[in-house]
């Protein structure tokens, strides 16, 4: 009999933990507060994270397991089993002398056992490390699968803390000076723990995809994390025959699963409905389908398997049903297993959550949908993880995806920024845990037009991703220029050239056997009066002052929060004395009061404004940023807009009369002016600091294009002007040769070279799904700042930091009354308070003051917190990096004088 045989034998005859050796059974992976404890041993943790993993797993639709079975090779009747096998062994690196020595208990149990510490033991501690450097040889000896496929998988599941090792870091997970005991005791825990799982059949694939490794990569850090919340699982060997262990921890995975809020599959579609039916519960009303629902609803008939759907339609023709209705027809036709909607900004997401939430309600009263992002409501209970590779910064990391802020990406529904999906596609830590979540799911993508070369390049990327993951995608803008639509398309695999020529408005489907497409009717409606008006904040205040004499409700949407605070600041007197309702509107408020004063836009200048509490004022006047450009359903008598990129123009001009409803006289016409729109002169963008915002070339050719312009006819004339400004024509004669030098020689020679900037550095920074897994990380910067400064950014700008205002109070920091101390861990309930109060900040002197800075315990030591930096006001004010700024009620956060 051979040695191998002969372990084998000797292994196979072990089925309690009892009959584990001393040296196997001692090797902790949990630690335990009690020191007289055991703590958790590796292979009861083993076991408990394959638990989680097969429950997961029968958690999700057949759909999501066919994929896994091909992606992964693996058997079909078995995929679960040896999914759950591979995952567990995430942990197998623990044990090592570097890791087990980091618990005293633990380590003088291992050596009473017999487990002998080299001096260096401590040099080589990280346990995913030795994972990546340990599994592959004995994995393969067992499994006998392919050696590249082996690899494939000790790469997912080594990253199970957030990141990919490259092939020349796995020499440095070797622990240096350990004795034979340890390597028995490795391969005594593996070939126990695999006979105990003893997953059937072998893997038919020689080489696995960045796609597959990434899935799986994300599957084992989500079930790990499920598998280390003690209150979930409870320390220790819960049985002592193995197999009544396992099936004890799959009942309290389904129990994990059931308290976390983690719903079994369900196709929210139980019956098929005629769209009337389905528009009609989707809006809560009786409703006819639009036109382009009618389209939308054709196209999706003949859909097959994973699609995109590309909508180019006015505002307010009803895309976002559409993508509702999507996504029940795409649902029901390839069981996707939930539904994320991607926004540009936090008001965007957060305006669709409730009509989201309303829509699956409306098809299944048990459904939750959550909120993401940087300043989403925490409403749900925390999850405290620990033990988390027994080091305190991983445990509070690992509890932030069990909050609100992370979650949506990994529950079935979920509404938030493209931020937070984006980040997938770069080498951010734990970036595959959000491509897991995304994967077999309808992502929606609001407002696609709506980003720069940048953060458009890493949409492309993401949208490469979803397509691989068998995710269904649907893309939405009323102002897509075209090489921004060609670039999307190639995305998903298609040519642009193949697609059906069709006027605007249309959809274009592409699944995997066709490219269809559809011009589409819309509402017509009534034109808009184009005048131009001199950029000053003087001149807008008197012209707002003269139009509301006139009655009705107005906006007037500045490029700057700077420009919005002032504007508010001159008009304040004015319509505080005739009893004008007023609203500030911009993203320098805390996010508590944002969301409240966003409710109050909605209400006072919304859709329903008429019939609801608050009620339509005869006069009112909104002051806003972008806040107001997208995604809120506002309808304004007249309009004031600062120049802005002609697509941008023209969404603020579609919340001018966008619903039926009786106006003041003066405003039966639709009228919009426009700031620094003068016939012989372009403003001036570095006064105004537009060209901070906005591509100076964009705003110059936007100017031309309008400056002779009297009325807008829309939606006819969208398309048309948008394809027109972003293709860059040769300008009039008309125009003097100094504009024409400005914007055709200096705007677009630094066009060109910002523009293959930005192109480039998107590239080397996105995560391609058809690199080699072995090499796709190599060069990609992972986490911040690399030697050459690139950054795991979504969007290009400066850096920026999330502050979270407090009172200070004879010294002491108060939240509500409450006093806080800094250098302890506040309650969730205070650390609630605390995240709902953040707001972000981009000032140079403060970011880098609170970069250097270091969190006090209260931020640093709790899972909502850990990103966040204090701000201690002082009766409303305080100075950070020598920039002072100070909170007022009305204005936000306000700059004072000094560094800019």
């Amino acid at each position: 009999m051979s040695e191998r045989e002969g372990r084998e034998g000797l292994h196979q005859s072990i089925a309690t933990f009892s009959a584990l050796s001393p040296q196997a059974r001692s090797i902790w992976s949990k630690s335990a507060a009690d020191e007289e404890s055991a703590g958790h041993n590796l292979l009861a943790h083993m076991l408990d994270v394959a638990a989680v993993v097969e429950t997961l797993l029968q958690h999700e639709p057949l759909t999501s397991l066919d994929w896994a079975s091909r992606a992964l090779g693996l058997p079909r009747e078995s995929c679960r089993r040896w999914i759950a096998a591979i995952a567990g062994l995430h942990d197998f690196g623990k044990a090592i002398p570097g890791f087990v020595i980091k618990w005293p208990t633990g380590h003088a149990r291992a050596e009473a056992a017999g487990l002998g510490f080299p001096d260096q033991a401590e040099e080589r501690g990280n346990h995913s490390l030795a994972t990546a450097a340990l599994l592959a040889e004995p994995l393969g000896e067992l499994t006998r699968a392919p050696w590249s496929w082996v690899l494939a998988i000790v790469q997912a599941i080594a990253a199970h803390h957030g990141r990919h090792f490259r092939a020349d870091e796995t020499r440095h997970g070797r622990p240096v000076g350990e004795s034979a005991e340890w390597a028995r005791a490795r391969r005594e825990i593996l070939d126990v723990y695999w006979r105990t799982l003893d997953p059937q059949g072998c893997p038919s694939h020689e080489d696995l995809d960045l796609v597959a490794v990434n899935w799986l990569a994300g599957l084992t850090s989500t079930a790990d994390w499920i598998a280390s919340n003690v209150s979930w699982f409870a320390l220790g060997e819960r049985h002592d025959d193995l197999q009544a262990y396992y099936q004890s921890a799959r009942e309290l995975a389904s129990a994990a699963l059931a308290d976390a809020g983690w719903p079994r599959f369900r196709q929210l579609l139980s019956e098929p409905l005629p769209v009337d039916a389905l528009l009609g519960r989707i809006r809560g009303k009786p409703t006819a389908p639009r036109p382009l629902q009618q389209a939308g609803e054709a196209l999706l008939q003949d859909a097959q398997g994973p699609t995109l759907l590309l909508v180019e339609a006015p505002m307010g023709e009803g895309k976002t049903e559409l993508a509702y209705l999507a996504y029940l027809r795409l649902q029901a036709m390839n069981a996707h297993r939930g539904l994320y909607v991607a926004l540009p900004t936090q008001a965007t997401g957060n305006a669709l959550f409730d009509r989201t939430r309303e829509f699956l309600r409306a098809f299944d009263e048990t459904t939750t949908v959550k909120l993401v992002h940087g300043g989403a409501a925490m409403n749900e209970q925390l999850r405290h993880l620990r033990g988390i590779a027994h080091d305190n910064r991983e445990s509070v990391s690992a509890s932030v995806w069990f909050s609100q802020r992370r979650r949506p990406l990994l529950a079935p529904y979920g509404v938030g920024t493209v931020d937070q999906a984006l980040l997938g596609v770069l080498n951010a830590k734990h970036h595959f845990v959000r491509l897991w979540g995304l994967a077999n799911r309808v992502v929606v993508l609001d407002e696609v037009h709506a980003y720069d070369t940048y953060t458009s390049v890493l949409i492309e990327a993401l949208v490469r991703w979803l397509r691989a993951m068998g995710s269904s995608v649907v893309l939405m803008s009323a102002t897509l220029p075209q090489a921004k639509r060609d670039r999307l398309v190639r995305a998903w695999g298609a040519d642009p050239q193949e697609l059906p020529q069709s006027d605007y408005p249309r959809l274009t489907q592409i699944d995997a056997h066709s490219v269809r497409g559809m011009t589409v009717g819309y509402r017509p409606q009534a034109p808009i009066t184009v005048h131009g008006l001199d950029e000053s904040l003087e001149a807008i205040k008197e012209q707002a002052i003269a139009l509301l004499e006139e009655g009705g409700c107005g906006a007037v949407i500045v490029n700057t929060v700077d420009r919005a605070q002032q504007l508010f600041r001159l008009l304040e007197p004015h319509t505080h004395a005739i009893g004008i309702e007023t609203v500030l509107f911009h993203a320098r408020f805390p996010a508590d009061q944002r969301a409240d004063i966003e409710k109050r836009v909605l209400a006072l200048f919304g859709e329903s404004s008429d019939s609801n509490a608050e009620g339509r004022p005869a006069k009112g006047l909104l002051i806003a940023t972008q806040v107001a450009e997208q995604s809120l359903d506002l309808d304004f008598d007249f309009m004031l807009s600062d120049l802005a990129p002609i697509d941008l123009l023209l969404q603020r001009a579609g919340r001018m009369h966008r619903h039926d409803r009786l106006r003041p006289a003066a405003h039966e016409h639709a009228r919009l002016w426009i700031a620094g729109l003068h016939h012989d002169h372009l403003p001036s963008l570095k006064e105004t600091a537009w060209e901070y915002v906005y591509d100076p070339l964009v705003l110059g050719h936007t100017w031309a294009c309008l400056r002779e312009r009297d009325l807008l006819n829309l939606p006819s004339d969208i398309d048309a002007l948008v394809q027109h400004v972003y293709s860059f024509p040769e300008l009039s004669d008309a125009i003097s040769e100094q504009i024409r030098d400005f914007i055709e020689i200096e705007s677009y020679g630094a066009h060109l070279g910002t523009e293959k900037g930005k192109h480039q550095q998107a590239i080397d920074i996105s995560l391609d799904p058809e690199d080699e897994p072995a090499r796709a990380y190599q060069n990609k910067p992972f986490g911040g700042d690399d030697e050459q400064g690139m950054r795991n950014v979504t969007r290009l700008g400066p850096d920026s930091v999330n502050l979270v205002p407090i009172d200070v109070i004879d010294g002491a920091w108060t939240v509500d009354g409450t006093v806080i101390d800094p250098e302890k861990v506040p309650s969730d309930d205070i650390a609630r308070q605390l995240y709902a109060r953040q707001l972000r900040v981009s000032r140079k002197a403060v970011v880098l003051h609170c970069q250097q800075a270091e969190r006090p315990p209260a931020f640093d030591e709790h899972p909502l917190l850990r990103h966040l930096y204090p701000m201690p006001l002082v009766a409303g004010r305080c100075e950070l990096g020598g920039q002072s700024l100070y909170l007022d009620p009305a204005l936000g956060l306000v700059y004072e004088a000094g560094e800019k």
